[in-house]
């Protein structure tokens, strides 16, 4: 059981229309919070800042940390194709836009590393990674200007990635707190059926690379998005991975029914992990 002063304060991730529902919630604390509207085109392409400002009167007293789900449907982080890495770009900058807007200091963007193959070699050296690591840096590189003016960090997060090597290649590359890793532990736990890092080795071998999680329990057959405590992952070596860290990285559940939520928040309670 993990001690009192050690136990983190959870966040969650959000749409705007939920925000009226958990807002007592997220300034007990504070807590962090993730807004995830922009993950959808139709909200970049429509009246976003509107939906921006309501967010901002939502949050009116709310101290916590606070970021956005960067748009990411259709989109590869890690484009060849020249036409193609410039609509990427154009639809980070409207993410950045939007995060300006709400005041969020951390964008969460996809891991460019799905390839076929096996963990054990896929994405070795000689197998696409330098190519992938350079097309990412011709996407993320023209965002850093927008991203330091906002003071607003790019989070990569794990998404099919079956070793821990090539993405914290490309969080290196940049040498800059502007970007880092986020783990997904939903995603990581798929991923260690076929061999994959356990979500506690990959908290390990970041260490203070890591700066954000999403957490979500599966059964490691799909992308659950269940409450913690409805699936397969191993809560306890995660949490005790965590305070290994000399800081204490974004903490939000990204659940699939938002409702889930307090039941996700009873069971990390009640086992001790989080508060």
């Amino acid at each position: 059981m993990m001690t009192q002063q050690t136990v983190p304060l959870m966040g969650a991730a959000l749409e705007i229309k939920d925000l009226e529902v958990y807002r007592d919630w997220l300034l007990d604390g504070p807590r962090d919070l993730e807004i995830q509207d922009p993950i959808a085109p139709e909200v970049l392409d429509g009246d976003w800042r509107t939906a921006a400002r309501h967010a901002r009167e939502m949050l009116r007293g709310y101290t916590g940390r606070l970021g956005i789900h960067g748009p990411f449907l259709g989109l590869d982080l890690a484009p060849y194709d020249a036409k193609v890495r410039q609509l990427v770009i154009e639809r980070l900058r409207q993410g950045l836009a939007f995060a300006e807007a709400v005041g969020a200091t951390h964008m969460v963007l996809h891991s460019p590393f799905l390839c076929f193959g096996t963990p054990a070699h896929v994405f070795t050296p000689f197998a696409r990674r330098e190519g992938t690591i350079k097309a990412a840096r011709a996407v993320i590189e023209p965002l850093l200007p927008q991203a330091e003016a906002l003071d607003c960090m790019l989070v990569i997060e794990t998404i099919a990635d079956g070793s821990v090597a090539p993405l914290l290649d490309l969080v290196r590359s940049f040498d800059t707190p502007l970007v880092r890793l986020s783990i997904d532990v939903g995603h990581v736990r798929m991923m260690q059926q076929i061999g994959g890092p356990t979500p506690d080795q990959w908290v390990r071998e970041a260490g203070d690379l890591l700066a954000h999680v999403h957490l979500q329990d599966t059964d490691g057959h799909l992308d659950r998005h269940w409450a913690p405590g409805d699936g397969a992952i191993n809560w306890y070596a995660f949490f005790t991975a965590l305070q290994t860290l000399a800081h204490q990285p974004r903490l939000l559940l990204e659940l699939e029914d938002h409702a889930h939520i307090p039941r996700g928040m009873a069971y990390l309670t009640r086992c001790g992990f989080a508060c």
